[in-house]
């Protein structure tokens, strides 16, 4: 195992330290425990939008703090749920005084530690909501989670819920949008090489050179099933046609196209992706109105890609273009 790091044990919070460092114009970091939150708190009288999850996923949440998204993001060691101090702490560092949205992507230690959480900070008088977010479409059961796993969809629903939250939306209101994209987002990935836990030390599961995973997961799980490597535009259609299909788009419809890196791609391989994925709506009569293409929810080093399309309406797009000012997303 080769990494940039000193002590496996304590690379969340150097990483932390560093990123705060980088990014003071935007976020604090704070430590035992730990959270990240936005400069300055949230405005008062606004509702505070917060997430988490196990580190390892970079930008994935921390660097979706800041204005016009989360308030505050709570991480937990590398692929390992926050703990419900980490996760309470937060929340009541983030309320601004209207209530705050938890984001949760659909692993059961992340829900169950989220929701102890929150009754932590319920009982002292503070309101929350809490949105599940279930986008991936490659399983219905895994060991990590009951039911279909939260991936990269999880960007969108930050970015559109501190959008809602930005422009002054109560809570219920915030809420409401954050379901809509859950049921209007899906996404399925693919992995050309495992990644390595730096507290593990091996890779997750093993590959020939000639074989990829469809439908892994962020944590290193393995996916639906593994196929003989064969150029980006099969396994273009392979992680398209299924989101496609479930999501039951129309002719005449707009979405956003995201093509998301999982950490050891390089963007003019997630380009080619992108093209293949929009050639591939157009065919179904679908327009592309809005696109993200990045490494945005990785699995640490991992090579490989998922596609995620989002069904759009006119204010679903208006939220999605509003201003935003985080170190991984700024417009």
């Amino acid at each position: 195992m080769k990494k940039l790091l000193d002590d496996p044990a304590q690379a969340v919070d150097d990483s932390l330290r560093g990123f705060a460092l980088a990014h003071a114009d935007a976020v604090e970091v704070r430590f035992d425990p730990t959270f990240v939150l936005r400069a300055g708190g949230t405005p008062p009288g606004r509702v505070a939008v917060v997430s988490g999850g196990g580190s390892g996923h970079e930008p994935l949440h921390a660097g979706f703090v800041g204005a016009g998204m989360l308030d505050a993001a709570v991480p937990g060691a590398v692929f390992t749920s926050p703990t419900p101090d980490q996760v309470s702490a937060a929340l009541q560092a983030a309320d601004g005084g209207a209530g705050v949205l938890a984001i949760v992507k659909n692993y059961t230690g992340d829900v169950l530690n989220f929701e102890t959480g929150v009754e932590l900070v319920e009982a002292e008088g503070i309101e929350v909501a809490s949105v599940v977010v279930n986008d991936d479409v490659a399983v219905e059961d895994s060991l990590y989670t009951a039911g279909r796993r939260g991936v990269a969809g999880t960007v969108a629903v930050e970015k559109i819920a501190g959008a809602a939250a930005a422009r002054g939306d109560d809570l219920a209101t915030v809420a409401a949008l954050a379901e809509r994209v859950v049921a209007g987002v899906r996404t399925m990935g693919v992995a050309l090489t495992a990644c390595t836990v730096p507290h593990v030390g091996r890779p997750g599961f093993e590959l020939a050179d000639d074989e990829v995973e469809i439908g892994i997961g962020i944590h290193g799980e393995p996916g639906r099933h593994r196929v003989t490597a064969s150029g980006a535009h099969d396994i273009t259609r392979r992680l398209l046609d299924p989101v496609a299909e479930d999501l039951e788009l129309a002719s005449g419809e707009r979405v956003l196209l995201f093509v998301n890196g999982m950490g050891g791609t390089p963007l003019s391989e997630l380009y080619v992706v992108y093209a293949r994925a929009h050639d591939l709506l157009a065919e179904r009569g679908v327009e592309v109105a809005r696109s993200l293409v990045g490494s945005y929810v990785t699995s640490l080093e991992m090579q490989g890609a998922s596609v995620t399309v989002l069904r759009l309406d006119d204010e679903l797009t208006e939220l999605w273009d509003a201003p935003v000012h985080t170190p991984a997303l700024r417009w």
